[in-house]
């Protein structure tokens, strides 16, 4: 069986790998970190079975699926951090999901389930339940539109920051230090506040001081005593409190 790995945030996709290497007879094809890729990937490859994020940055995972042209198709298990609304879709053995953060024996449950599933079962059922998955999916993102940019007043003129490009937040008095790629920005807000507003399946509350987007997070980085700070793409430290480290490492799936 050769599986495919589909997720932007790097720490999912290598939960992910790691648990499939234990597996002799599952033949790992590769990831990928973005939708585009993944397209071209699994017309490609033609894998038996892929891994996919249905929340991604460049576009969903339906939409991925949309643009599979290979027969027969391959089967899906959708990883997400959606706890309910297309839940009810997965009716058929065909498709299964892992709700993140999920433990080691509720992916090896998923993987006997495939197992005991036909190629034509799975190329059957298809194109049905991606478009109903599909449909659901767009009612769910209706209701998320509203807040997809983050404002930010500077002298005469209002930026709209796209949450994607946040690294990291840190509290600095009464103001919030919004941290991107390339600039920071000093926003009149507190990280309660933020914490309402940005996506609470990115964004992690990690101190009383600090938010992290997960999708910048490098890597986690353990010292004495038990304690983990969590390393951001621009090589910056940030330390992870007792009381926010439960959450933090099962939103990464550790």
């Amino acid at each position: 069986m050769k599986a495919l790995v589909i997720d932007d945030e790097e720490l999912a996709r290598k939960r992910v790998l790691h648990l499939l290497q234990q597996l002799p007879d599952v033949q790992i094809l590769g990831e990928c970190s973005n939708g585009k890729n993944a397209i071209v990937d699994i017309n490609q490859m033609r894998p038996d079975l892929i891994f996919l994020d249905i929340n991604m940055t460049d576009m969903s995972g339906f939409e991925v699926l949309q643009k599979v042209t290979i027969s027969p198709k391959p089967i899906v298990i959708f990883v997400t951090a959606y706890d309910n609304y297309a839940l009810k879709a997965f009716d058929v053995e065909a498709f299964d999901f892992l709700l993140k953060p999920f433990k080691d024996e509720r992916f090896f449950r998923t993987i006997e389930k495939v197992r005991k599933i036909s190629t034509r079962e799975a190329d059957d059922n298809f194109e049905k339940r991606i478009i109903e998955l599909f449909n659901l999916y767009k009612k769910k993102s209706k209701k998320s539109d509203a807040r997809a940019k983050l404002p930010i007043k500077q002298g005469n003129k209002t930026v709209l920051i796209d949450p994607v490009n946040i690294m990291y937040i840190t509290a600095s008095g009464y103001y919030a230090e919004i941290f991107t790629e390339n600039k920071k920005y000093v926003l009149r807000e507190s990280l309660n506040n933020l914490c309402e507003t940005l996506d609470s399946n990115k964004f992690v509350r990690i101190h009383r001081s600090s938010i992290v987007n997960l999708h910048h997070v490098k890597e986690i980085v353990h010292s004495e005593f038990s304690e983990i700070d969590a390393r951001m793409a621009d090589n910056f430290l940030l330390h992870i409190s007792k009381s926010y480290k439960k959450d933090f490492l099962e939103k990464v799936g550790i």
